[in-house]
């Protein structure tokens, strides 16, 4: 597709051994603008996966990963161990080895315009980032949005990237078809801290101007405050500075959730820790070395001095999607009024107001009653 020049060869030494048997790998790619990163392009076969979930009336979810890897390198990311599929390792590969779905968003309009499709919500940004550095190369959002909105499918988007900005025209006129809902990735708001730990993302200052655009186009925005670093963004001090910028950039909602390093990130995250703060090497294996969980003790004490902070700062605490990890999709909280409208409730968007959706993205409900009312996945 691009960058003829550089193309390398699935069978040359310098590709990956896991990555040589993929029977869809088109080919590798590097570029003098992304030094030391080698791009996969691969054809999807598919494009949505179904995740597990807990039951009940929401018993999986969906999401879509159009790139495997992450340019955005933040030490913590949970999703490294994905790379272990292709026998990459989930640190240096996991930044600089990216798998690009360069067909995805026609295999994705293939998926959805079956009659067998739900519309049911979809989330981006629950394993990898859609928006970091390399969707300025690829542009395969734009294309993803566009089969999502046109098929009447509501969508959730988490992410790190200030790319988020080039398509939010896209994206307001998407959220006049389906439920859109979008949220900011920034946990730390210390500098030279930030730069350490995310060095591939962009600056939490260009993160929160992110958060202000998207409001200027009339979405709601939450801002993920995860993970909170235990003893390096967990003072009273960081916390309440980073809900006062958060506000003030206009953020609807806040989510926070301590650190969870499960075997495979733990690793990587302890290298980086030794090397920038050998002297908390200790408290973390204490505090993590019965599982990926931050103590319940300190859960509690997190929850304790944050709650209050969100509060004064008239943030509401936002709802993470049980199933996916990303935004909780306002379509999962929507009703058919007495009208046949669907509105969103209040109790299920975390937002005090009341939201009409367009009868011209109807679609068939899940056949679900609640006190009468058949609430609906869009």
């Amino acid at each position: 597709m691009r960058w003829s020049g550089q193309e390398l060869t699935a069978e040359e030494p310098s590709t990956l051994p896991g990555l040589a048997r993929l029977n869809n790998l088109v080919r590798s790619v590097r570029t003098p603008d992304f030094a030391g990163i080698t791009f996969h392009e691969v054809l999807a076969k598919s494009a949505l996966n179904k995740i597990p979930g807990g039951g009940g009336p929401m018993p999986f979810g969906w999401t879509i990963n159009p790139y495997r890897g992450c340019l955005h390198a933040c030490v913590y990311c949970f999703a490294r161990p994905t790379h272990s599929y292709l026998e990459l390792d989930s640190g240096k590969d996991f930044d600089q080895e990216i798998i690009v779905k360069v067909n995805v968003a026609d295999v994705l309009r293939k998926e959805l315009s079956k009659p067998s499709w739900g519309h049911h919500p979809v989330a981006l940004g629950t394993n990898t980032d859609p928006y970091q550095r390399a969707e300025g190369r690829y542009a395969l959002m734009p294309g993803i949005i566009d089969a999502l909105a046109d098929t009447g499918t509501p969508f959730s988007i988490l992410t790190k990237g200030s790319l988020l900005r080039r398509d939010l025209d896209q994206l307001a006129d998407a959220a006049r078809r389906v439920p859109v809902d979008l949220a900011m990735s920034i946990a730390v708001y210390d500098d030279d801290l930030q730069q350490s730990v995310e060095p591939g993302t962009p600056s939490t200052k260009a993160r929160l101007a992110t958060v202000t655009a998207v409001r200027e186009h009339g979405l709601d925005c939450a801002v993920f405050l995860m993970p909170i670093l235990p003893y390096l963004t967990d003072t009273r001090a960081h916390l309440d500075e980073a809900l006062r910028q958060a506000k003030e950039a206009g953020a609807t909602s806040v989510l926070y959730t301590a650190l969870h390093l499960k075997p495979g990130v733990k690793e990587w995250y302890y290298l980086w820790l030794g090397r920038e703060h050998p002297d908390l090497l200790p408290q973390y294996r204490r505090m993590y070395g019965g599982g990926a969980h931050a103590p319940k003790e300190y859960r509690r004490w997190l929850a304790a001095k944050i709650k209050p902070l969100i509060a004064a700062h008239g943030l509401e605490r936002g709802e993470e999607d049980p199933v996916t990890g990303g935004v909780r999709s306002t379509a999962l909280g929507m009703l058919r009024d007495g009208e046949g409208e669907r509105r969103v409730t209040a109790a299920a968007s975390g937002v005090r107001r009341t939201r009409v959706i367009p009868e011209e993205v109807d679609a068939e409900a899940n056949g679900l009653t609640v006190l009468g009312v058949q609430p609906t996945l869009f």
